[in-house]
Parts: C-alpha cells; structure tokens; sequence
C-alpha cells in the first residue's frame, strides 16, 4: 500500500530517522520544521497521514493538530502525533484536539506501520467518497460540506464484555454522552450487530469463552457491520495483541484500566470520522438522479463514468498510483433477446449487474458503458492484481444462472479486457480505448477469457 506521509518535527535528525523507516517500507515523505509549515503543507500536499511532534516553537502540535482538524480541506487527513510524553493528560489534550492516534519516542517500527496500515486504509476510503462527491458537483449537483462533524451526542454503542465489573464501569463512564447497549454473550452481540445500526463496538479481548479478536474479524467481514468502528480493550502492556489489532483493522484500541476520559475521546474520533463518511455518502446518494446512473442496473452510466474517470486518471498520474480499468461484455447476449424476448434480456443484464456489485470492492467504481458493455474501474490496483480480480469475475459469471421466467434459468458467459495506467502521459480516452481492444481480443480468442492490454504500466512503478 503506498501513500505520502507528512514528518513534522522541529529536530532534523528526527525526521531523518522517522523518513527513513517510512522509506524502506516504500512511502512517500514529505517534511515540514514547524506548525505553520506542517499547515501549508498539508493545504498544498493532501498528504496521506500526518506524523505530527507535539513540542515544537512557534506552534505547538497540539495547536497545530487543532487548526489541521477545523480546516475542511484537511480536516479528514489521519494524524498520529510523535512525542516523548507518556503521561496520559497529554494523550488526552491530543486526542481532544482531533490527534486519531499517538506514537512514543522512541518510536518502534513495528507500531509505527502498524499505525501507518491502519490509518491509511481509512483514508483511502475517504478519498474515494471525497472524490465521488466532488465528480457531482462537477456534474452540477449538490455538494456536501467537507467538515467533520463535531456533534456526536446520542452515538449508539455496543459494549461486548462478560467481565461485569469492567462492564458496570463503562456502561457509566460512556453512558454520560452515548447509548451504550452491553451484551455479554458473544454469539448474540454477534448477530446484534448484525441488525443494530451501531456508530462504534467495543469488544473485551479478556471474554472467558471467545477470542475478542476472532469475533471483531467476524463482525469486520459481515457487510452490514463492515464500516462501523471498532475498539477493543486490551492490557497496557501487551504490544503484541495491540499491534495485530491494528493489522486485522480494527480501528482503535483502549487500554485496561480504562481512562474515562480516553475513552469518550477515542469513541468520539471513531464516530465522527463514521458520520463524515456517511453525511458524504448520504448526500452523494440524494445528488445521483436518472442523469448520472442507468435506468435499467442502477449502476453509474458512461456520462458519469466518463467525468469520473478524467479525474481519477488526474489524481493518479499525480500521486504516482495505480489504475486499473476493466471492461466486459456479455457473450452471445443477443440470443438471450432473440430466444427469451426483450424482458428476458433486461433481467439478466440486472442480475448482472448486481453480480458484478457484489464481487467489486468498495473503492471499485462499476458503471454500465452501454448495452451489454460495463466497465469497473479499479483505483489502487496494479496489473497482476486487476488481472486476478478480472479472473474471479469471469469465473463467478459463469457459475451463476440468470433466471429468465417461469423460474427458468440460464448460464452466460463474459469476456473481459484489462488495461493499467500508464505513468507518463496517459489519458482517460486512452485507458477506455486500450481496455476496448483488449475485450475485442479476448472475444476473437474464442470468447469467456480475460485479456490484459499491451504496455502495462511499467514494472516497480
């Protein structure tokens, strides 16, 4: 996972250090002296990740954390202030000031791309809603503030702990400002959170008869729960658990005995970083009308894809990052119309539509090209991983059957053509274009096959 962090550190053999590890894992790093710096940077840059040292002149981090956080612009960005203080007023003066997360001096590098991971992969969602919205605006609708939301009043939390003396202690420090629901047994907070429109969990890594971690990755993996936040208490002194948390992706953790104050802090950074998400998502969806999305699949149509590709291509070309683009069309589609009729036809290309919503992941942007034509772009994937998914998707056509009528059902095939963002002086038209000639030659192969464009993006880039 590549991405640009911004160092900001007073003392240069500091950052050196720091530049340095971040480097050998293959990041982008970018620097700045002080707070004023550090703000310019991030206003100019829209780093990934900001490593912010809180004893600086001039500005503090502290003050400078609080500014990043008021500014729209910026405000989304991860920060994770690195300091030499380890006493818990000044985690907390952090954590109030909007700081996601905190780094002791000296740092260990195992925590420190732990932390890294964990936090950039919540960006990239981010950009990816953030850049959706801005496509609508483009497109002359609706936008959506950019600021995160500071109201969390009212969150709805589920605690799931079987320790009821720990229980008892934060349903009372957390239920002064959220509702907290507690559930004991982890089979039926499991499927609670199923159906409970959480805005956090919180999961004990003590339960007596569960593994804390094992039941987070569950309820991680169930489509309902995959976006809520989840914190889980751990002991102060086990480095190990807390570390393959943050790998698993578990998007905070909370140290035993709990610090009331903490805590609500902590809670309160994961709910709004949620609700910004979703105020994004919501008013993206009530943006969208019939002239941005197909009529038939409810996908994106090839106006909208077009505006949003150009801007992708952009983005992309500018950071240094993968793109990839897959196109695919339905084989012998036209017999399904000529034997089954019309209706027949606009069901499976429904159905098809869903099929390949399901299989794309959630910074996949799908879009019906026209006809029996979709195309799925991929941002952040390079070759050999957009191959193998363009794989999985023709072999999960395949095995499907698309019910007609009558609870009658048929099998179809696709064929798929793949092409990767070059990084010199590549276009939108261009990606389009090279995707189109590789479905063509996967058709002229004999069809239901896969077929990568020529020239893909060069190797190590």
């Amino acid at each position: 996972m590549t991405a640009q962090i911004l160092v900001v550190d007073d003392v240069a053999a500091n950052v050196k250090v720091i530049e340095a590890k971040l480097a050998s894992e293959y990041y982008d790093v970018i620097t700045a002296k002080d707070g004023f710096e550090a703000i310019e940077q991030a206003r100019s840059r829209k780093p990934d990740l900001i490593l912010l040292d809180i004893m600086m002149p001039g500005m503090d981090g502290f003050e400078t954390c609080r500014r990043l956080k008021e500014d729209p612009e910026v405000s989304h960005i991860p920060i994770v202030m690195v300091t030499a203080l380890s006493e818990k007023s000044d985690r907390l003066k952090g954590l109030e000031a909007g700081a996601d997360d905190f780094l002791t001096k000296p740092i260990n590098d195992m925590a420190l791309f732990a932390r890294v991971r964990s936090l950039v992969r919540i960006k990239m969602l981010l950009d990816e809603v953030r850049l959706r919205d801005k496509t609508s605006m483009q497109l002359g609708m609706e936008p959506t503030t950019n600021a995160f939301i500071s109201d969390v009043t009212g969150a709805h939390v589920l605690l799931i702990d079987d320790d009821r003396v720990q229980g008892k202690q934060i349903m009372a420090k957390l239920g002064e400002t959220c509702k907290v629901e507690w559930l004991e047994d982890p089979e039926q907070a499991l499927a609670r959170a199923k159906d409970g429109q959480f805005d956090a969990i919180l999961i004990s890594t003590f339960l007596t008869d569960a593994d804390g971690l094992r039941l987070a990755s569950q309820i991680k993996s169930q489509e309902e729960t995959r976006n809520v936040p989840l914190l889980v208490f751990v002991d102060e002194d086990d480095n190990r658990l807390m570390l393959k948390a943050l790998e698993m992706g578990i998007n905070d953790y909370l140290t035993v005995p709990v610090d009331r104050n903490e805590m609500i802090a902590r809670v309160r950074t994961q709910v709004r970083r949620k609700r910004y998400q979703e105020a994004l998502k919501s008013q993206y969806q009530k943006s969208l009308s019939m002239a941005v999305t197909d009529g038939l699949t409810g996908l994106y149509n090839r106006h909208y894809l077009n505006t949003h590709l150009t801007n992708m291509v952009r983005e992309s070309l500018k950071n240094s990052k993968h793109l990839a683009l897959m196109m695919m069309d339905m084989d012998h589609f036209k017999s399904v119309n000529d034997t089954y009729g019309h209706d027949a036809g606009d069901a499976v290309l429904k159905q098809l539509a869903q099929i390949i919503t399901k299989a794309a992941r959630s910074t996949d942007l799908p879009a019906r090209f026209g006809g029996e034509e979709f195309v799925i772009l991929m941002p952040e994937t390079d070759p050999q991983a957009a191959l193998g998914a363009a794989n999985r998707m023709r072999e999960l056509v395949a095995a499907t059957p698309f019910e007609i009528k009558d609870g009658a059902s048929i099998k179809r095939t696709v064929s798929i053509g793949v092409a990767s963002l070059r990084p010199d002086s590549d276009s939108a038209e261009g990606l389009l274009k090279r995707a189109d000639e590789a479905l063509y030659s996967a058709k002229d192969a004999g069809r239901n096959l896969v077929k990568m464009a020529p020239n893909p993006v060069p190797k190590g880039w």
